[in-house]
């Protein structure tokens, strides 16, 4: 029975079972002990496949946002972190580490301020007591940044990974809570005396954002972690400036590691060359026609040094997977999404142990049809200096037919 259970196609079914019976009536407390028995703990990639299945199925995305709530409720606690060597979320100005500063910020404006003006106001509605949670909740408008940041940085990479259901249901929500904090900001700003009516519209406001910092940081960031790269969360943190920040903002510049190629090279007794001619055993070439010659070839190519160290890229007309110069000095393993990572390693042990001379992918991009090759380079002793990765877009070669001579 533990085998069944622990499948994962089969967790997924169930987890979509308790979802619908928790839409078609059943209570959290109904379903927790059938979800206990069965489900010892669920990634939050499973969360987003689950509801990507469930939309694919044709559940409106209105249902699925309105098990939002409930399926946050029911997974509390039983959630498994994703964790890496370092959490991007520890690191001051990290896209990461700014959300959830601003969570904590929000936290404390509700907890210190919030709540003790709306129990005075729940047994005094005069004047001042009014004002006071007028501007509490001007204050709290400010998640509107917060919120499109979420919505405008980081839900297009999702996306671009396949995550689809969980950003457009959480971009719903984040409007009903945008809607709810501008009502309450209406009534209090023409407050006639309904105080009842406005503590309930107050505490409903309160309480989804609360909601919304759990999913955020229980459902939401986990999967991030797993999904972008670290070129990714720098682009993110360059153009946050631009949207602006809630209650605080990043006390520094995040700066990724990087290896200073040039002073590797010079502890390995290598001298800098910019001038002059490279010798090989079948020619002389000068240093720019090197270069010049490699960013003209029909191809991308990186190359990976023996430690793992990315120490060069071409520079073609048309490149299929973008490349920046701040990839210089990186890991090969920070190129990629952490998801990604296990298999990023395998390649690069295949490579360097010798199991392997080259592993082969090829991937259908729109109109692109990538092949992706990765060659391990040897010196003629055979010892492993690094890996060449080499990038084509083979479709027109492919569509290539009958033959076309030079006579």
């Amino acid at each position: 029975m533990s085998e069944v259970i622990n499948n994962r196609e089969y967790r997924q079914k169930v987890l979509k079972e308790l979802i619908m019976e928790l839409h078609n009536g059943k209570s959290v407390e109904e379903v927790k002990p059938r979800f206990e028995k069965l489900i010892k703990g669920i990634s939050p990639s499973e969360i987003s496949e689950m509801e990507n299945a469930l939309i694919m199925e044709g559940m409106p995305l209105e249902h699925v946002q309105k098990l939002c709530d409930v399926h946050a409720a029911v997974f509390k606690g039983s959630i498994e972190e994703i964790h890496s060597t370092k959490d991007p979320s520890e690191i001051p100005g990290h896209p990461l580490h700014t959300f959830k500063m601003e969570n904590r910020e929000i936290e404390k404006l509700i907890n210190e301020r919030i709540k003790p003006h709306l129990a005075e106001f729940k047994n005094n509605d005069n004047g001042d007591i009014v004002k006071n949670l007028l501007e509490d909740f001007n204050l709290l408008l400010e998640v509107r940044k917060h919120y499109s940041r979420k919505e405008n940085l980081l839900f297009p990479y999702l996306e671009k990974y396949g995550i689809m259901a969980p950003p457009k249901v959480m971009w719903g929500v984040d409007d009903e809570i945008r809607a709810g904090i501008k009502e309450v900001i209406s009534q209090l700003s023409d407050y006639k005396g309904d105080r009842e009516n406005v503590a309930d519209k107050i505490e409903d406001a309160v309480n989804r954002v609360l909601e919304m910092i759990f999913k955020e940081e229980n459902i939401l960031f986990p999967m991030a972690i797993e999904s972008l790269s670290e070129d990714e969360w720098l682009k993110i943190a360059r153009e946050s400036d631009e949207i602006g920040y809630c209650l605080t903002m990043p006390q520094e510049t995040w700066k990724p590691e990087r290896v200073n190629i040039e002073q590797k090279m010079e502890k390995e007794g290598l001298e800098k060359v910019e001038e002059g001619y490279v010798k090989f055993e079948t020619g002389t070439l000068t240093y720019k026609e090197i270069e010049c010659m490699l960013n003209t070839l029909p191809f991308d190519i990186t190359f990976v040094d023996k430690d793992g160290i990315v120490k060069y890229f071409s520079q073609g007309k048309e490149r299929i997977f973008a490349r920046t110069k701040a990839v210089i000095g990186r890991t090969v393993q920070n190129c990629h999404p952490p998801a990604s990572i296990h298999a990023v390693e395998q390649v690069v042990d295949d490579l360097r142990s010798g199991r392997k001379d080259h592993v082969d992918f090829w991937i259908q991009m729109g109109d692109v049809y990538a092949l992706i090759r990765y060659f391990a380079v040897r010196n003629n002793k055979g010892e492993f200096l690094g890996i060449l990765e080499v990038t084509q877009n083979i479709k027109p070669i492919k569509d290539i037919k009958g033959e076309k001579r030079l006579i």
